[in-house]
């Protein structure tokens, strides 16, 4: 499909009218149509969303629906479904959603001669098989005992994800069964992540599928002598048992199974991926190894379900019911017609406390591209910087410049109706202090206060506009009855498609990262400069060399 330039389309010019003519504020628009916030609230799934807060009238999502359709997003999104190679620059298949259809689905999808369905289910069978094993206590250690340690070694799409899930879904965990994970090539990181734990009872799943990148395979390898070193120290393994020991020790998830031999690691404990899966898409896939050995088989397949729940939403809902597709043109009117730059994701759930990081390398390395999938250069803005911290800590932070400032920050709110701990402060239940929080912040951004309020509270004076606050400051309220695996799989799946609503606008590739690259192959170029070489150092921009050669006087 050829790439529109949205900024040529009919939708779009009547977008900037109607930004321009549009009047009233979000206290007008609630007062004058009482129904407001039922007609902008849908469910999709598990999940109620309130998008009635946002600087939006009905003919505004209208006239974002038009422009969906005038660039072919639903067109877009059934290309994708059906195993068209969407990603041009690598002319590549996006089928992430064919990781959680379901047993049996018809019909079957086949791709490019692959049987997806089949080769995915075999995947997970292996991956379930390999987990149970793990958590009944049939696969021990070198030593004979049970294993009550994973680390996860992997970084980018290998490491957030899981990361992500496994903090928001904890207390899933079998007891006497945790999970670690170790990316920065720091090594800090390896260090403070392995210092007291047990070799005997650690396995460790190296995750590259290439089982070449820089930052995980250094650091399986400084695993691997930590544990060899800690199993001859503790337990007297021999030089004989080492090969052994890490075969009994380490798995992997990657297709480089030559790579993965050599280094050790038993080919029947190796899961594979496919290159249609990118990396920040790839949880539900082997790379969810460690969420399924630690929280369960059984919690994985409701984790799946719950994406695919999304999915369906996503591919047959009413455009004007469709939610991810709402809530990515919401997205687009607010970057490219009411000039916000940032995201902020909230989450009132201290479980969910890595899911704004998540959704930074979801969203920017999908979307931060200048040029469309054709090669072209965009002539609007794309891409938003996603940030956010859990509620209520954020509010003690950054709220001010939300609530005050200068620039514009749309924000998504997430809460859940149980709370994970019920919890009392005498007669106070502390989950509806906190959701008391999570309806009090949005409703404050939407209606502010204005200075006639504040002046009847007895503030007069300059004092007077300090405490004004005013209002109109979009937000969307996301809510579930309760953070379970198939929560958190919908939430999951929900800011995928709004991403790739958002690509599709803009004409870009969501499913390349190009931008990745240089800097890595710059570092690999510079190993020789850092370790002394002078030659090469004087070589380098006279920034780079001098940095180096401070570093190197400054190493003791």
């Amino acid at each position: 499909m050829t790439a529109i330039d949205p900024t040529t389309t009919a939708a779009w010019e009547a977008l900037e009218a109607h930004d321009r003519e549009l009047t009233g504020s979000m206290r007008e628009w609630f007062a004058d149509d009482p129904q407001r916030a039922e007609r902008f609230s849908h469910a999709a799934a598990d999940l109620h969303v309130d998008l009635s807060k946002n600087l939006l009238t009905a003919e505004t999502v209208e006239l974002l629906l038009q422009l969906a359709r005038e660039v072919g997003v639903e067109e877009r999104r059934e290309a994708m479904f059906s195993g068209e190679h969407i990603n041009t620059t690598e002319d590549r298949a996006v089928l992430h959603t064919a990781l959680r259809r379901p047993v049996g689905s018809a019909p079957e999808l086949e791709v490019d001669g692959q049987n997806i369905d089949r080769d995915v289910h075999e995947t997970l069978r292996r991956v379930y098989d390999f987990a149970s094993a793990v958590r009944s206590g049939q696969w021990t250690g070198v030593t004979g005992k049970r294993i009550e340690t994973v680390v996860n070694i992997g970084i980018g799409g290998s490491d957030l994800g899981p990361v992500m899930v496994y903090e928001a879904l904890k207390p899933l965990a079998q007891e006497g069964l945790a999970a670690r994970f170790i990316s920065n090539i720091d090594p800090t990181d390896a260090y403070a992540t392995t210092e007291d734990l047990d070799p005997e009872t650690t396995l460790v799943i190296v995750a590259s599928k290439t089982f070449t990148t820089q930052e995980t395979i250094t650091n399986a390898r400084l695993v691997r002598q930590w544990l060899l070193s800690g199993l001859r120290e503790n337990a007297g393994l021999t030089a004989e048992q080492e090969q052994e020991a890490v075969a009994k020790h380490f798995a992997a998830v990657s297709t480089a199974i030559d790579k993965v031999e050599a280094f050790g690691i038993d080919a029947d404990n190796t899961f594979g991926f496919w290159d249609w899966v990118g990396g920040r898409y790839s949880v539900d896939s082997a790379i969810g190894t460690v969420l399924a050995t630690v929280l369960g088989p059984d919690n994985f397949e409701e984790l799946l379900a719950g994406f695919h729940a999304m999915d369906e939403h996503f591919r047959t809902a009413p455009a004007e019911q469709n939610v991810p597709l709402l809530m990515g043109l919401i997205n687009v009117w607010n970057v490219n017609f009411q000039g916000a730059e940032t995201h902020a994701v909230l989450p009132y759930s201290q479980y969910l406390h890595r899911f704004p990081a998540y959704l930074q390398q979801l969203t920017m390395e999908s979307n931060g591209k200048s040029v469309r999938w054709d090669g072209s250069l965009v002539t609007h803005d794309t891409g938003e910087v996603f940030w956010g911290e859990p509620g209520t800590n954020g509010q003690h932070a950054f709220y001010q410049l939300i609530h005050q400032g200068t620039r514009i920050v749309p924000a998504d709110f997430i809460a859940f109706a149980r709370p994970d701990h019920p919890l009392a402060d005498g007669e106070q239940d502390v989950h509806e202090l906190l959701l008391a929080n999570f309806f009090a912040q949005t409703k404050a951004l939407a209606f502010g206060k204005t200075a006639e309020e504040v002046r009847a509270e007895g503030t007069e004076g300059a004092l007077v506009a300090a405490r004004e606050f005013s209002g109109d400051r979009p937000t969307t309220s996301i809510m579930a009855p309760a953070l379970t695996p198939a929560v958190l799989g919908q939430l999951i799946a929900l800011y995928e498609h709004i991403t790739f609503v958002q690509g599709v606008v803009w004409g870009i590739n969501s499913f390349d990262q190009w931008g990745v690259e240089l800097g890595k192959q710059l570092a690999k170029g510079l190993a020789g400069a850092v370790g002394g070489d002078e030659q090469a150092i004087a070589a380098e921009d006279s920034s780079t060399s001098a940095l180096i050669r401070y570093y190197r006087s400054h190493r003791s």
